[in-house]
């Protein structure tokens, strides 16, 4: 075993494997940016160490930097958890190269399956079901007009080097191919470094299914059964359970064989997920994620096998120890993420200081968070600061468990996604576990987004915060709003615009939130109509198209692609 481990990330990932490590006896090196001095990574492991300022580019994803930093430390290992650099070979390499242990699967594994095209072929190789495809990427419009003049619409448009739903685009008609086209190369160019994309023929609602698989370096793999992840928003997942209502243990035995083979097609040697989409009692392979997964809490709590160390037990050269046949799967268990969103401005960022910060508690509840109290949630980043697990004896129990912690999580200072899942567990076909992909674009206009509990979400543009007041001898808790406010990146209140859409009052079109312009879509003395996008800002690493308030002729153009721009900052002026 490992006597000290770097552990290449930030958030809570970095502090879920800071304390799998000090379980396991091996000593902890935590890196941070300028952004993440106080955070609680930093606080809990044995050593910490400056890499950079805020910016990922500058910081957790500085190859050179982070392999100095180990060796300086003197780790043994580097850990790369999940998001920044996990699933970089060159990253992979450039442990290895410096003497040290990579704490994941070989570099070539996660070439073959990073590339979703050589993924496809490897996979159908295999037998492993995929949807109708290209077999090699695709270099213009045109031939995705050819694909799905052959296939049908809708088509989905993938980024050779994505995951994670970024380089992910859609079109449903002739008209929207070359948008789709030009915004899944761009993507990946600009989350990949790879702007090559492929066609798929776009199953328009299924399920989104995965598989945990674990593979050691003498070829003994199991599998750990399912989580359903289908409820999404631009693709990326809010809430997974397990195992997921829509299998049956036939189509999960199908499945789990099909993942193992998945890794196996690899050699696969650490633990990793095997991605499916599930339409008609039908399964098609998606991808292979080739790290732990920010949903595997699900799986450890209903398989009682912990995930991450294991993959630290097979780096460290250990065998799995684990037969498929004992494999036992027990209750139900369901993960929330909570994102500095605003579900009810289509989940926009919402990075800020949480002023209130307190986690619910009591049997099968379970919080990995980057949080002890309050503290930053920094714009640099992903949105996400918590994740919710709970189990129980069967989904119901599970569901049940979930509503009362639910009521119990305060967070106040940011919103959040919490008010989202408490509309959730009011939702029929939730409930029932009727759903697939499409569920929040064809629900989110009947739900109660901002119902009642301790942390319902402040109206747009304004911050609330929770009081007790006592009234003839009785407690009450109740919320009082205050004027516009928005977390400052030091933590410090400021005044401006709350993260949403844009507004156009007196023929201005300013910033929703603080990002980057990615691209300006008008120019100027351009016609625009109401509602038309007039450009893509991207922020915590969400793009999102800004559209104008209002009909008008473009009368000035402020910004350009690359331009940083704070909240409130005006874009464009229309006359």
């Amino acid at each position: 075993m490992f006597e000290k481990v770097l552990v290449a990330n930030r958030g809570e990932i970095a502090v879920r494997i800071i304390r799998a490590l000090r379980e396991m006896g091996a000593g902890s090196v935590a890196v941070y940016s300028d952004a993440d001095r106080e955070a609680l990574h930093a606080r809990l492991a044995d050593e910490a160490y400056h890499i950079g300022a805020a910016p990922a580019s500058e910081s957790y994803l500085n190859i050179e930097r982070l392999v100095e930093t180990a060796l300086r430390s003197g780790a043994e290992a580097v850990h790369p958890g999940y998001g920044f650099l996990a699933e970089s070979a060159p990253f992979a390499r450039a442990v290895e190269e410096a003497g040290l242990v990579w704490i994941g699967p070989h570099p070539e594994a996660i070439e073959a399956m990073g590339s979703k095209v050589e993924s496809r072929r490897l996979m159908s190789k295999a037998g492993v079901p995929i949807t109708p495809g290209t077999g090699e990427p695709v270099s213009s419009p045109e031939e995705a007009l050819a694909f799905a003049g052959e296939f049908g619409y809708p088509i989905a448009v993938k980024a050779a080097a994505g995951g994670g739903g970024k380089g992910f685009a859609v079109a449903a008609s002739e008209e929207e191919v070359g948008a789709a086209f030009e915004r899944a190369s761009r993507e990946g160019e600009l989350y990949f470094g790879d702007g090559a994309v492929y066609l798929e023929r776009y199953l328009p609602g299924p399920r989104h299914i995965e598989i945990q698989v674990i593979r050691d370096r003498f070829g003994n793999a199991v599998h750990l059964g399912e989580r359903d992840c289908s409820i999404q928003r631009r693709h990326q997942k809010l809430l997974e359970e397990c195992p997921s209502p829509a299998l049956n243990p036939e189509m999960r035995e199908a499945m789990g064989r099909a993942a193992v083979h998945a890794a196996e097609a690899v050699d696969y040697d650490n633990v990793g997920t095997v991605e499916f989409l599930v339409q008609d009692h039908e399964f098609y392979f998606l991808e292979m994620n080739t790290r732990v997964q920010v949903e595997h809490p699900v799986t450890e709590l209903v398989t009682g096998v912990d995930i991450v160390r294991a993959g630290i037990r097979i780096a460290a050269g250990e065998e799995l120890g684990l037969r498929q046949e004992e494999v036992d799967w027990r209750g139900h268990a369901i993960e929330c993420r909570l994102n500095a969103e605003n579900p009810a401005l289509d989940f926009a960022p919402a990075p800020g200081f949480v002023t209130a910060y307190e986690e619910p508690g009591g049997p099968g509840v379970r919080v990995d968070s980057s949080l002890k109290g309050p503290g930053l949630v920094p714009e640099s980043y992903d949105p996400l600061f918590a994740k919710l697990i709970v189990w129980g004896e069967d989904r119901e129990a599970a569901l049940g468990r979930l509503r009362r912690a639910l009521t119990e999580f305060r967070v106040e200072g940011v919103a959040t996604t919490l008010p989202f899942f408490r509309a959730v567990l009011e939702e029929e076909d939730f409930l029932k576990g009727e759903y697939t992909t499409r569920y929040i674009p064809e629900h989110i206009a009947g739900m109660r987004l901002e119902a009642g509990g301790p942390a319902a979400a402040a109206p747009p543009g304004r911050e609330a915060r929770e009081v007790e007041v006592e009234v003839n001898g009785r407690l009450f808790r109740v919320k009082v709003y205050s004027g516009e406010s928005e977390g400052r990146s030091d933590g410090r209140p400021r005044r401006g615009r709350r993260a949403g859409r844009a507004t156009s009052g007196e023929g201005e079109i300013v910033a929703p939130m603080q990002g980057t312009i990615v691209k300006v879509l008008v120019e100027a003395g351009q016609e625009v109509e109401p509602d038309e996008a007039v450009c893509v800002l991207e922020a915590m690493k969400m793009e999102s198209e800004i559209r104008a308030g209002r009909g008008g002729v473009v009368r000035e153009v402020l910004v350009e692609a690359g331009q940083a721009v704070q909240s409130g900052e005006r874009l464009l002026v229309l006359e």
